[in-house]
């Protein structure tokens, strides 16, 4: 629910969900997972809400910044455009999240790994 009361959109769950983990506020974020979320991406596939904010926290503490680029909305279904800001440089990833009962109920990342595969020879 939104601060009147109401529920939230989609938008308002993709927005609060993504504006908490880049804050780190990774309890706010995980409050807006479904518990058995389906996640996939380059990287990692997860089911599991937990699992997903463990990588997050993860991927927070390299984060300079991000700026979003674009945002679609198609009743339940938000495509989200944006660009990571990390020490191996600028990353632009697109994420496709289904809202289902007010929670994220899926969510696919789509980006380049490449710049990642080496971060722990850095």
């Amino acid at each position: 629910m939104n601060e009147g009361g109401d529920y939230m959109s989609a938008q308002e769950v993709v927005e609060k969900y993504f504006k908490s983990w880049t804050s780190k506020d990774f309890k706010t974020a995980r409050s807006m997972l479904a518990d058995n979320i389906s996640f996939s991406g380059p990287i990692d596939t997860f089911h599991s809400a937990d699992d997903l904010i463990k990588s997050i926290e993860g991927l927070a503490q390299m984060l300079k910044g991000v700026k979003t680029n674009k945002v679609f909305v198609s009743g339940n279904d938000v495509a989200h455009f944006y660009t990571l800001k990390t020490p191996m440089g600028d990353a632009p990833v697109a994420e496709l999240y289904t809202v289902k009962n007010g929670k994220i109920a899926s969510m696919q990342a789509i980006f380049d790994a490449r710049p990642f595969a080496n971060m722990g020879n850095k």
